[in-house]
C-alpha cells in the first residue's frame, strides 16, 4: 500500500532518509571492494595460505603423533632385536 504524505515537509523527509540510507550502502560497498582487493593481493593470499595450513597441523599434530609413536617405537624395538 503506497504511503500517503500530508505534507510537502513528510516527503523531502522521507526523501533525506532514503539518501542516507543509498549512501550507507554505498559506502559498505566500497568497502567490501577495498577488502576484496587487499585480501587478493599476493602477500595477503600467501599469508592466508601459511596461516591455513598452520591451523591444520597444529590441530592434527596430536593425532598424528598417537598414530606415529606406537610405529616408531615398534620400529625401534624391532631395531634393538636386529630385525
Amino acid at each position: 500500500m503506497p504511503k500517503k504524505y500530508s505534507s510537502y515537509d513528510q516527503i523531502n523527509t522521507e526523501l533525506e532518509i532514503l539518501k542516507l540510507e543509498r549512501e550507507i550502502h554505498k559506502q559498505h560497498i566500497l568497502l567490501n571492494v577495498e577488502k576484496t582487493k587487499e585480501s587478493l593481493q599476493p602477500q595477503n593470499i600467501l599469508q592466508e595460505a601459511l596461516n591455513s595450513c598452520k591451523t591444520i597441523f597444529s590441530n592434527s599434530y596430536m593425532t598424528i603423533l598417537q598414530i606415529a609413536i606406537p610405529y616408531v617405537i615398534n620400529w625401534l624395538s624391532n631395531k634393538k632385536r636386529g630385525n
